[in-house]
């Protein structure tokens, strides 16, 4: 049996379809599914497509001239500051090589990037090594290997700390009102260790080939994964401030400091984890959300909130199917 014996119709088909509402589909829906080369054609015009309609030219209209959006400065401001452009911008698969992506990048790295090492939740004009969390961290990081960056300098602080932070390596210092201790520990989940903070920071650092990481790397990713398997991912009971987030269960396009099982998964999946017996009831919940067509809904969203919406809450979503395709075919 194979992944797509799994799914209840034919979604990719509806994937691969023109879409100027959100054009990254298609593409991603060739390179990640159909496993179309560089050289193809379609994908070439696919990933044209993504800079002329849709999410990604709204988004560059709102950048400022120096490459910020909003408010100068560190760029927390939720959702249309400078740090969620960046994350969507890789999310959305935009062109690494467009002079406004690199503007905002570089200016991304010259307001947000802390002494520490980390880049910081801040809006003021000095990063503040005390805001430096997981969550935000390993956005940032992820969407920055998508745009180009992983062979910047610059970035290998970032990672570094990353790595360090989750195994307490080195000369870390850590923050009460940020990452407070290793293991993921945070001062906003009472310095607790944080599974959403886990979770992106895995993705970051699972983006980073192989043959690329450094020793300090892998032993993050090791605890990382075992810290993520140890408890029950269907339920996702892990530490929390109150209760077990109800995020965790609601799929979403994109996601923002949350996680939700699905980003969980695939973070394991990616790592060579995806038949893991542990993961068997998460994958019959995933399984048995999808309608008679093989589709998943948009659950959660920052509608409202963004430079423009992206889908429709409560309808069938190209985004959070192709998280979910994404997802089966890796894990097999």
């Amino acid at each position: 049996m194979t992944w797509q014996d799994r799914l209840k119709g034919d979604p990719i088909t509806w994937l691969l379809e023109p879409d100027p509402a959100n054009p990254s589909i298609r593409y991603f829906a060739l390179r990640d599914l159909l496993e179309r080369p560089t050289s193809d054609p379609d994908l070439q015009a696919a990933q044209a497509a993504i800079m002329e309609s849709g999410p990604v030219p709204v988004i560059l209209d709102a950048q400022s001239p120096d490459g910020h959006w909003q408010k100068p400065g560190g760029g927390y401001g939720k959702y249309r500051g400078t740090v969620w452009q960046i994350m969507l911008l890789g999310e959305l698969g935009a062109d690494p090589q467009d002079a406004r992506v690199r503007r905002g990048c570089d200016y991304l790295f010259s307001h947000s990037a802390a002494s520490s090492g980390g880049f910081a939740a801040s809006q003021s004009q000095e990063p503040v090594p005390s805001s430096v969390i997981h969550c935000l961290n390993g956005n940032l990081l992820y969407a920055l290997i998508r745009l180009g960056y992983l062979d910047d300098p610059r970035l290998e602080g970032v990672l570094d700390w990353q790595a360090r932070s989750i195994t307490g390596e080195g000369a870390m210092q850590y923050y009460l009102s940020g990452t407070s201790g290793p293991g993921f520990a945070c001062g906003v989940n009472l310095k607790q260790p944080c599974a959403w903070g886990a979770t992106k920071a895995m993705k970051a650092l699972a983006a980073v080939p192989p043959d690329q990481r450094t020793p300090a790397i892998r032993r993050a990713l090791e605890q990382g994964v075992e810290f993520l398997l140890r408890h029950d991912l269907a339920r996702a009971e892990y530490p929390y401030t109150e209760r077990i987030s109800a995020t965790w269960f609601k799929l979403g396009f994109p996601l923002s400091y949350w996680s939700d099982l699905l980003e969980t998964l695939a973070v394991l999946a990616a790592l060579g984890h995806g038949q893991d017996r542990r993961l068997r009831e998460v994958f019959r919940w995933l399984l048995g959300k999808q309608d008679a067509q093989g589709r998943w809904k948009l659950e959660n969203s920052l509608n409202g909130k963004m430079w423009i919406d992206i889908e429709k809450q409560g309808k069938p979503s190209k985004w959070v199917t192709l998280r979910a395709l994404r997802v089966l075919k890796a894990a097999g």
